[in-house]
């Protein structure tokens, strides 16, 4: 039920309006001179025409009245209800202005505010009457907030122990009824399921968002891998185009000179030069298999792949790093076939100088470092010939650089993360 001043206002309102209606007739019946049985007759036809308008404007009448008191008809049932409309809101922003003036008007509260709990302190997000503008109030914890004179009462939101938000109210010139006790923790429990839901939507929406990125990873991840296997079958064809065109040509022509000369010395001669050719072709086959994908990587890794690959090379090569540590297919291959290109490359012809190979692997990401004191080739050559590595390396998100130094030596650098799916960094 509405209070006894907003009672008086309305009361008060439609006989004012009454009172003026007569007044205002009876002066323009006196200045039209009209007659004493018009004059008679005025009163009650204004009286009869005022209940008729007052009764078709009475929601007006009854919304001026609450305006002027500034209070509202207002149960604590009603309030609910009206708390329970704005907690179906879709956002909190929505919902909050909308329960803070049901707190409000169903506890009769001068002022009711709702705060969040961001990081260690409290914010107001919704009060009515609505605060000043300007900086939004805080509190550093409840126990402040608690502590503050306006405050009349206030009803934390826990979950699991973690304060999520306070709601509270401020009543200056009347006591906290159990009914607004009431009120405020049934607010209360809809709030936290309010805040509750908010936070799983937030939560299902940012793993959509991964969800999206974790496909366009995949995606490209796809697009990397089938552009290694591109630039693999390109140096396949090279290697073997390197390997037998060559020798080929030598066979055949050892061949047919045997064939010319059948029965002779010579045809022996010839024979024996086929048999070489034929056997350092067949050698040479032996170590491309073997350069491709060495079996021994896959069981014990590149280093034990490298030992193997060193132990034919005409130069001593020292390896040293990390040598133990297992990485992905993709990368250990990508970095056994860098090195090994690398090593074919130096190694060539025979040395006294010492290749060092250093392997780390550190901080997601497989690094190889190869020094040749006294390199066969510049580092403009050796990039040349590394093209497809290069694209290789790259492919899997990682780089190759190769240097010459001060001294004539050449310094060759390359790295590639432990997982083909890390995004790519420039050369340290």
């Amino acid at each position: 039920m509405a209070d006894p001043v907003t009672r008086l206002v309305r009361t008060i309102l439609p006989a004012g309006v009454t009172f003026l209606l007569l007044v205002t007739a009876a002066a323009v019946a006196g200045r039209a001179g009209a007659d004493r049985p018009v004059a008679l007759a005025l009163p009650f036809a204004v009286i009869a025409g005022a209940t008729v308008l007052l009764t078709r404007l009475r929601g007006a009448v009854v919304t001026m009245a609450d305006r002027i008191t500034r209070r509202r008809k207002v149960t604590p049932y009603s309030a609910l209800t009206e708390a329970a409309r704005h907690l179906r809101s879709p956002s909190l922003r929505e919902a909050l202005p909308g329960l803070a003036r049901a707190l409000a008007d169903g506890t009769g509260a001068q002022r009711s505010t709702i705060w969040l709990a961001t990081g260690d302190r409290l914010a107001v997000v919704a009060s009515y009457p609505a605060g000043r503008s300007g900086a939004p109030e805080s509190a550093a914890s409840l126990p402040a907030l608690l502590s503050r004179p306006g405050i009349a009462y206030a009803v934390p939101l826990l979950d699991a122990g973690e304060l999520l938000a306070v709601l509270a109210i401020e009543k200056p010139e009347s006591p906290v009824t159990a009914q607004d006790r009431a009120l405020l923790n049934d607010v209360a429990h809809g709030t936290a399921l309010l805040l509750r839901r908010t936070a799983l939507n937030t939560e299902l929406t940012e793993h959509g968002r991964r969800a999206d990125e974790l496909v366009r990873e995949l995606h490209g991840f796809r697009r990397r891998l089938a552009g290694a296997r591109e630039v693999e079958r390109r140096r396949l064809m090279t290697q073997l185009s390197r390997a037998t065109a060559g020798r080929l040509d030598a066979l055949r022509t050892h061949l047919t000179a045997a064939r010319a000369t059948l029965g002779g010395h010579a045809a022996g001669s010839a024979l024996r030069l086929a048999r070489a050719e034929l056997d350092e072709l067949i050698d040479r086959f032996r170590v491309i298999a073997r350069g491709v994908y060495p079996a021994v990587l896959r069981g014990q890794g590149p280093a034990a792949a490298l030992e193997e690959l060193v132990a034919d090379l005409d130069r001593p090569v020292r390896l040293t790093g990390d040598l133990t540590v297992r990485a992905g297919w993709a990368v250990e291959s990508a970095a056994y076939q860098v090195t090994a290109a690398a090593l074919e490359v130096l190694a060539a012809e025979p040395a006294s100088g010492e290749i060092r190979v250093r392997v780390a692997h550190g901080d997601a990401r497989v690094r190889i470092l190869i020094e040749d004191p006294s390199p066969p080739v510049t580092a403009e050559q050796m990039r040349a010939v590394l093209v497809d590595d290069v694209e290789r390396l790259a492919v899997l998100g990682g780089a190759v650089e190769c240097a010459d130094g001060n001294r004539g030596e050449l310094r060759l650098y390359a790295w590639l993360p432990d997982r083909p799916d890390t995004s790519r960094e420039s050369l340290p």
